[in-house]
């Protein structure tokens, strides 16, 4: 065994102590060489250095219609500067000026709104000014215009020797232009903030969320340094039909350009889910066209009118105070109650005398419905709101909408005496056929659309789930509202009598020779507020809730 030899090993352990030695004394003096000697330069470097956390947009999410369609989508645009003393620093102002009519004359063709003379005056100023943040344009430019500027002279150098930026925006896009365009909603457009419908309501899931950019300016270099990337939004696919869309917006503009009306709403409920296939809002502009200003379906509370003599009747029917064979006499179609009279729409034609229950639905007649009402409900009102609020019709439906409002049904109410609170003998009988309550169309349509789905009310749906890049990051399934709004025998009549209102009544505008269609048309006189009914002009709301095919419905 070989014994250690100490005098082999110590000189290379001291060597390599040695340089050990002096490397940490070469660092000690150089930082002290920079902390002494370089401190002022150092410190003037610290000084020019700029940093900025600059936000990252994300890609907002798409609104897409239940077969896939892109109904709102998110394309970039810019808008445009050039930082003069960026471009000054860089040595480039010189050929900046050599190509100025060049530039200016490529600005001109882009944008023929500006002359290339006014466009060389205003950059001349502005690179005399040493501008930082000069707008070549005013307004934001797409994609396209974008990539055109960027070849001109100059300006195709990166911006740390042009000083040519930009900031970036989402901007919206409606491939089917005005489509549901209230229900979709949008954004304001120079901030890219949501404004209203599914764009403001699920803002947070299409919005996504913004990354960091981190931008260092060391002397007259810039460092770009992500921290942290955007998230971009999800996309959200909504229940509407674009098909169907389309036809339920041209409908309702005919029959708005023929009656000369100011407001139409127009919606279609499938009555199995409660998806909504389509939503219109139509208002009449001042220069005669009609658009989608605001979101009447589920935001205007309305005295519904003779559409509201269907709650009446299944209210009546359900209590079993009334079958479909009671009859009540209208007289000569003027009836007074509580000393104000009642009328029905041919009453200077005589009225219509005895009636059937079913045949006061089929001719809308107001005396006969709100006499049934009077004759059993009178002594408690109450009793026939509960009906009412039974079927539903005062429920918050939860829609997804900024701006949506529930009905408001008002319930009597009793002081300390026993005595009716702002509830007179009128109210009820009028109550019965569509005043003194204020429903939106939406809860309407909700109603009718329980009728046709054998008493189940399905909640309104607008949004049927969330994607991301194919993957479903959340579903919304059709929520039931309530199980069974009325008895089954009640829904029976109902949908019989409701067939035979267009088969054999009033509603025979709405039938069609292919398929059977079951529902009831309805007109309110409409209140002006304070001023009430009488105001030298009147306005009326003209109205249809039904479903079909009668026998089996769909929507």
């Amino acid at each position: 065994m070989s014994k250690f030899n100490s005098k082999n090993i110590m000189p290379r352990y001291s060597l390599i102590a040695l340089v050990m030695s002096l490397i940490a004394i070469a660092v000690v003096a150089k930082s002290a060489y920079i902390m002494i000697v370089q401190k002022n330069y150092w410190l003037e470097v610290a000084a020019k250095q700029k940093k900025d956390n600059v936000p990252i947009l994300p890609t907002r999410g798409n609104i897409l219609s239940s077969d896939g369609e892109l109904m709102a989508s998110s394309l970039p645009e810019f808008k445009i500067y050039i930082d003069f003393k960026t471009l000054k620093e860089a040595g480039k102002d010189t050929a900046f000026v050599d190509s100025i009519n060049y530039i200016c004359k490529g600005l001109n063709e882009l944008f023929p709104e500006k002359t290339a003379g006014e466009f060389k005056q205003e950059l001349l100023e502005g690179l005399k000014e040493e501008k930082r943040h000069f707008p070549i344009w005013k307004n934001r430019i797409d994609y396209n215009t974008y990539k055109e500027v960027k070849k001109l002279p100059v300006f195709k150098y990166d911006k740390f020797k042009s000083g040519f930026h930009e900031e970036e925006f989402n901007a919206r896009r409606r491939p089917f232009g005005s489509l549901a365009q209230r229900t979709v909603g949008d954004l304001y457009g120079s901030k890219d903030v949501a404004r209203c419908g599914l764009e403001l309501s699920f803002d947070s899931i299409l919005r996504g969320t913004n990354g960091v950019e981190n931008r260092r300016k060391i002397r007259n270099k810039y460092l770009s340094i992500t921290e942290t990337p955007p998230i971009d939004g999800s996309d959200i696919v909504t229940t509407i039909d674009v098909g169907i869309q389309d036809l339920a917006e041209r409908a309702l503009l005919n029959e708005l350009q023929e009656i000369n009306g100011n407001v139409g709403v127009a919606i279609v409920m499938e009555v199995a889910t409660g998806d909504i296939k389509a939503i219109v809002n139509l208002d009449k502009c001042e220069d005669g066209q009609y658009r989608e200003i605001k979101n009447h379906a589920v935001s205007d509370l309305l005295e519904p009118g003779s559409v509201f003599k269907t709650a009446s009747m299944m209210v009546a029917l359900d209590d079993n105070v009334v079958d479909t064979m009671y009859t009540v006499e209208t007289g000569g179609g003027v009836w007074t109650m509580y000393g104000r009279d009642m009328k029905d729409h041919n009453w200077r034609r005589g009225g219509y005398g005895t009636l059937t229950l079913p045949w006061c639905l089929k001719y809308s007649s107001n005396i006969g419905v709100s006499r049934i009402i009077d004759t059993f409900y009178h002594k408690n009102p109450e009793k026939f709101v509960q009906g009412i609020y039974k079927l539903g019709l005062a429920d918050d439906l939860q829609i997804p909408i900024t701006g949506y409002s529930p009905a408001k049904i008002r319930m009597p109410k009793k002081n300390k005496h026993g005595q009716y609170i702002n509830w007179s003998n009128t109210a009820l009988p009028w109550m019965s056929i569509g005043y003194e309550s204020q429903v939106p169309p939406i809860s309407t349509l909700t109603f009718y659309n329980a009728i046709a789905n054998g008493g189940k009310m399905m909640r309104p749906r607008f949004v049927k789930k969330v994607v991301k890049d194919g993957t479903v990051l959340a579903e919304y399934p059709p929520v039931v509202q309530r199980e069974q709004i009325a008895k089954e025998s009640t829904i029976t009549e109902m949908r019989r009598i409701l067939t035979e209102v267009v088969s054999e009544g009033l509603g025979k505008k709405a039938g069609s020779d292919k398929f059977s269609v079951a529902g009831k048309t309805g007109t309110a006189q409409m209140s002006k507020g304070v001023a009430g009914y009488k105001t030298g002009v009147t306005d009326y709301l003209l109205s249809f809730a039904g479903f079909f095919p009668a026998d089996a419905p769909r929507y």
